[in-house]
């Protein structure tokens, strides 16, 4: 990924799991066990294909913490993709559990010392925005998943709300 960004960045990001990093809801889509196939391809029982958007591997050369928050109800199968995915070490907090997700952010807030202000969270439930959004985090919405182009849009929105003070 190649992306030059010179503006402020949050100190943590965080981001939901399904269909946000990958295209599926864990607790309805995938069938254990899950593998990688000799292609890279990862694969349920069915071999129905899981594929990831990844800015991961940017966001590990800077110094912006990275959190996962997810209200599945399949815990497991959502660790376990993580692991598969080989994403695991990427993320520093990880809250994934049913419930609301204020709790998720309460714990990363508690856990990072990191005030809602300075963190960035992406999300295609627009419930879940509009719950974490008035904590103070900066919000984006992503009806169809985390992309390059979406990710720079929440990083902007980020900054400018620095930049206009």
């Amino acid at each position: 990924m190649n992306l030059e960004y010179t503006r402020i960045l949050p100190k943590l990001i965080v981001f939901d799991l399904d269909y946000t990093l990958w295209p599926l809801w864990v607790d309805t889509h995938v069938k254990l066990p899950i593998k990688k196939t000799k292609d890279g391809t990862v694969v349920d029982t069915f071999g129905y294909e899981i594929n990831l958007i990844s800015i991961l591997k940017w966001l590990e050369r800077k110094d912006v913490k990275l959190a996962v928050a997810s209200r599945t109800t399949e815990p497991a199968v959502a660790y376990e993709l993580i692991k598969i995915f080989e994403i695991e070490d990427f993320f520093h907090y990880k809250e994934i559990y049913p419930g609301c997700k204020v709790k998720h952010f309460k714990k990363f807030a508690e856990s990072s010392n990191i005030p809602f202000k300075e963190m960035l969270f992406f999300d295609d439930e627009e419930r879940n925005i509009w719950d974490i959004n008035q904590l103070g985090v900066t919000c984006l919405h992503v009806p169809d998943g985390i992309s390059m182009a979406s990710f720079q849009d929440g990083l902007e929105i980020y900054s400018d709300k620095f930049d206009n003070k």
